[in-house]
């Protein structure tokens, strides 16, 4: 009997009787991390790690059977050693490993190696079986220096307030709303949040993480309270009528997508920043090797073409896997 099957529910663990960030309704269910994708309505109970539970509450209801575990904390289920290790994509994200007699399985969900300044860092797992998503698995997604983005981000800001424009920066609401904040000069003007934003951004202060200052927008504000604004809302308030209130304002959207030519007109903004919560082309080389697991399963993304090079550059015997997994998407509206 293999430690993981691949099931048309999602991953699971049949020893121990669990699936991993599974799609449809189960009994037991291990969540990677909060993201809508991963996390879904309808099982029976949830384990996640501690600063997750707060924000799938939120996110599926309060009422939730969901227990917090803390990262390398052991839990022995049916004989099977499950722990949670540091995954780097959002704060409380998690690879999640399992072993028994010997065999290892690390799930690690999304995550990225390149380090920022509110999630865990990545830690490399040490394994025989690697199951990694491929977001951005081509050669051209290769992340800049977070210092340098924000450096862009905070010129662009400064320079629109010269304009008296309201600087408006479109990101998910978990994750990346909150890394985009901890990237700005509160010295060039005042920094709001879209409700959604802010809701998630006091989830996650109560949990101590600690973010810069910002405002919850109301909707009882005079509009020059924005004219030197920075405004981070979800991608789907870009363009509605919210963000008409806002006017004047310059747009930008946040994404690793953005390093495509062409990707920033399909969103409608002025700027696109390349910024993402996934692992870039070197991320997801160095993270596969460092596992040292020779059977790689790849996931959501450019998963047959980054498998076929796992298996012909670095002769490792690697699968795509078809799941419901997300990723980054340009067309998605939010994570919420």
């Amino acid at each position: 009997m293999a430690l993981i099957e691949f099931r048309e529910e999602g991953l699971y663990c049949p020893r121990a009787q669990v699936y991993i960030d599974p799609w449809r309704p189960v009994d037991k269910a291990l969540i990677t991390h909060a993201h809508a994708d991963h996390a879904r309505w309808g099982m029976k109970s949830y384990l996640a790690h501690e600063l997750s539970v707060p924000v799938m509450r939120h996110r599926l209801g309060a009422e939730i059977n969901c227990q917090g575990i803390s990262y390398g904390e052991n839990l022995k289920i049916n004989e099977v050693e499950v722990s949670f290790h540091p995954a780097g994509h959002i704060p409380g994200s998690s690879q999640i490993r399992l072993a028994h007699r010997g065999e290892v399985w690390v799930i690690s969900g999304d995550y990225k190696t390149q380090v920022d300044r509110i999630s865990t860092p990545f830690e490399a797992i040490k394994c025989q079986h690697f199951v990694t998503e491929s977001t951005f698995g081509l050669p051209i997604y290769r992340w800049p220096e977070e210092e340098q983005v924000a450096q862009e981000i905070n010129q662009w800001w400064g320079k629109n307030t010269e304009e008296g424009k309201c600087s408006l920066i479109a990101a998910y609401s978990l994750g990346k709303a909150q890394r985009i904040l901890s990237l700005l000069d509160p010295s060039i003007g005042p920094i709001y949040c879209h409700g959604a934003v802010a809701n998630t951004n006091d989830l996650l202060n109560e949990q101590g993480l600690d973010l810069p200052e910002y405002h919850r927008i109301e909707g009882r504000e005079k509009k020059s309270e924005f004219k030197r604004a920075m405004v981070i809302c979800p991608p789907s308030a870009l363009g509605s009528s919210w963000s008409k209130k806002l006017q004047p304002y310059r747009s930008a959207f946040a994404s690793g997508w953005m390093a495509l030519r062409g990707a920033r007109r399909r969103r409608a903004a002025d700027r696109g920043f390349v910024i993402s919560d996934h692992a870039d082309w070197p991320g997801l080389n160095d993270a596969v090797q460092a596992t040292g697991a020779e059977n790689i399963y790849v996931t959501h993304g450019y998963q047959e073409l980054y498998a076929q090079w796992l298996r012909e550059e670095k002769g490792l015997n690697a699968t795509a896997v078809k799941t419901l997994f997300e990723g980054e998407s340009l067309d998605k509206k939010d994570e919420d």
